[in-house]
């Protein structure tokens, strides 16, 4: 959790919005690894200019490349957004909404396709 911090306040440290959301997506990977849903919505908030689709599409394929086997199991088990009735991905919940919910929609999309 320290190094969470540690991430986090380099987020005010910057003033970018790419680098604003690799701070803080680096805190909340480093500080909630355990549970899958944060670790997508840290992937999902790593994600720079979310308004241009394409950088969105691109950095998307670029994660998928790049992710281990593990990971990419550990994230396809997860429900899809807005379907389960709690937590972080569910109805309402915290990365279930607005441009980060988008994002995860569109990258568990591209999760499911690359099989």
């Amino acid at each position: 959790m320290r190094r969470r911090f540690v991430a986090g306040r380099a987020a005010s440290a910057v003033t970018t919005p790419a680098a604003i959301a690799a701070a803080r997506s680096a805190a909340q990977a480093s500080g909630v690894a355990h549970m899958g849903a944060h670790a997508l919505g840290a992937k999902a908030a790593g994600l720079a200019a979310s308004d241009v689709p394409e950088a969105v599409d691109g950095e998307i394929a670029w994660q998928l490349a790049h992710m281990t086997t593990a990971v990419r199991s550990a994230l396809r088990r997860l429900p899809p957004v807005g379907e389960d009735s709690a937590g972080p991905v569910g109805v309402g919940g915290l990365l279930a909404t607005g441009t980060l919910g988008a994002v995860i929609r569109k990258l568990q999309q591209a999760l499911r396709a690359a099989g």
